[in-house]
Parts: structure tokens; C-alpha cells; sequence
């Protein structure tokens, strides 16, 4: 079953950030991953969250995933993100809905 990493921003330093973002996608697709949402208009429909920016990513298994935020690829990169954001991501692993 596919597995859903949802990341929350909020971005410190545009232009690092930007460098990032442009880096980032290659490394995603080359470990398995697809984005599903990436940027764009948020609208809180319930409760007090009002993220900044919102990045789902779909892998097909937790490993992919974690082969991803392991990899040799995204070290060489991740230090921009930790140094322009602030982050917040969570691991959802689908299972049978009821």
C-alpha cells in the first residue's frame, strides 16, 4: 500500500529555499516518490492550522522513503531546506478504510 509523507513550511529564506525546491524533485522521483500537492492556495476548513506551504509526497513503501531521506542526494541538499525553513512532516502509511 502507498505511503503519504505530508511536510508543512514555513519559509525563512525565499532564496534558499528557492535553491532547494529547484534540487529537491530529481532526488524524489529517483527514489520512487510522486508529488501529489506541492505549493498552492491552502484553506483551513476546520481547527487553528494555517500552514504556510504544504508538500504531499506518495511513495509505494516506507522504505522508499526512507532510502530518500538517507540517500547520499538529499544530505547534499537538505541543508538548505533546514536552513531556510522550519518543517514539520509526517509518514502516513495507508491501510484498508473500512
Amino acid at each position: 500500500m502507498p505511503v503519504h509523507v505530508i511536510i508543512d513550511i514555513k519559509i525563512l529564506n525565499k532564496d534558499t529555499y528557492g535553491e532547494y525546491i529547484k534540487k529537491v524533485p530529481p532526488i524524489v522521483k529517483k527514489f520512487g516518490g510522486r508529488y501529489i500537492a506541492r505549493g498552492g492556495k491552502i484553506t483551513t476548513i476546520f481547527g487553528t492550522w494555517h500552514p504556510e506551504r504544504v508538500i504531499i509526497l506518495e511513495f509505494d513503501n516506507t522504505e522508499q522513503v526512507n532510502n530518500w531521506l538517507t540517500s547520499r542526494e538529499y544530505s547534499e541538499v537538505s541543508f538548505l531546506r533546514e536552513t531556510s525553513t522550519i518543517t514539520n512532516a509526517i509518514l502516513i502509511e495507508s491501510g484498508p478504510t473500512p
